[in-house]
């Protein structure tokens, strides 16, 4: 079974940066393309970075863009996201993703507040 095991949230200072991780299982990692998401109560889960196989393409949403850094290590079946200047807006449960099969994992909250 596909599992996919999101880590490092909390509670963060406007400003402040949040490295999110996320351990792959169940299925072949390096031969993924994997995504990040997140998701505020009421509203659809969107998605926030994508990256390929091998981490040569990445895209953003607008609203993350030169903020957050999505990266993987294939060797550890892991995949990362880097969130700096973080603000008020980011707070949500965010979610790593396997883009074929539109798979999500279990979530982990970050939480932007003075």
């Amino acid at each position: 079974d596909v599992q996919l095991q999101a880590s490092g949230g909390g509670l963060v200072q406007p400003g402040g940066s949040l490295r999110l991780s996320c351990v792959a299982s169940g299925f072949t990692f390096s031969s993924n393309d994997m995504r990040w998401g997140r998701q505020v109560p009421g509203k659809h889960l969107e998605w926030v970075a994508y990256i390929n196989t091998d981490g040569g393409t990445t895209h953003y949403r607008n609203a993350v863009k030169g903020r957050f850094t999505i990266s993987r290590d294939n060797a550890k079946n892991t995949l990362y996201l880097q969130m700096n200047s973080l603000k008020p807006e980011d707070t949500a449960v965010y979610y790593c993703g396997k883009v074929s099969g539109g798979y999500w994992g279990q979530g982990t909250q970050v939480t932007v507040s003075s």
